[in-house]
Order: structure tokens, then C-alpha cells, then sequence
């Protein structure tokens, strides 16, 4: 077994609210080498916190979280290590994505834990 981090990504459509919708999660693992991150959003759960979201924006905002943790896509931030990048990413923000607490666990599979997080927390 293997020590893993992960947080939750989230949006809150309008910040003033405080609501979310989970979008999806970012799984780190020092000891793997191990940076991921999966994203789902759902369209009709946006819609019902806030009925003028902007669906698109909101899904490339998302995903521009996911293209961070490739270094290959990440521009700049790309060149850091996995961990800085990982701490870079959950990050305190008050924008409309966010990342919930980072949490720990141990894990086999740090791919296999990311699919599993995001099916039962995002899905």
C-alpha cells in the first residue's frame, strides 16, 4: 500500500451562495510519482444553483485544472514538481472552481483510486 492525496474539485456558480457541484479530482501520490486528475461537469446540476451559469466557461475552466497535472500541457507550471504542482493546484481560491480539503488515504493503485473517487464523489 501507498500513501495518496486527493481533493475534490468543485464549482460554486455564484461565490456569494456558497454552493457547489462537485466536477471532479485530483489524486497525488509522492511515493507513485503519481499525478492525476478526472473531471465530469454536469450541466443540469449547474443549472440548478444558478439557471444563467455559464456551462462552457465553467467546463474549460475545469478542465484546465486536469491539463495541469500533465506536465506536457501545463505551460509553465508544468516544469515544477508533481508535489509543488499538486500543492500549486488545491490551493485556497475564491473563484467559481475550486478544490475542497486535501485528504489522505492509502491505495494499490493511484489510477484506480482517482477512477473510484471520481465515480463515487463527482458521477
Amino acid at each position: 500500500m501507498i500513501a495518496f492525496e486527493y481533493a475534490v474539485l468543485r464549482v460554486v456558480p455564484r461565490v456569494e451562495r456558497a454552493e457547489f457541484v462537485n466536477a471532479g479530482v485530483i489524486v497525488y501520490s509522492q511515493k507513485a510519482g503519481y499525478l492525476d486528475a478526472a473531471t465530469h461537469v454536469d450541466a443540469d446540476r449547474l443549472r440548478a444553483l444558478d439557471s444563467e451559469a455559464d456551462v462552457d466557461a465553467i467546463a474549460a475552466a475545469v478542465e484546465a485544472y486536469a491539463h495541469a497535472t500533465d506536465p506536457e500541457a501545463a505551460g509553465p507550471v508544468g516544469a515544477t514538481a508533481i508535489g509543488e504542482r499538486f500543492r500549486w493546484l488545491t490551493a485556497p481560491r475564491s473563484t467559481v472552481v475550486q478544490t475542497g480539503p486535501v485528504h489522505a488515504g492509502l491505495t494499490d493503485d493511484p489510477a484506480a483510486e482517482l477512477d473510484r473517487l471520481l465515480r463515487r464523489l463527482v458521477l
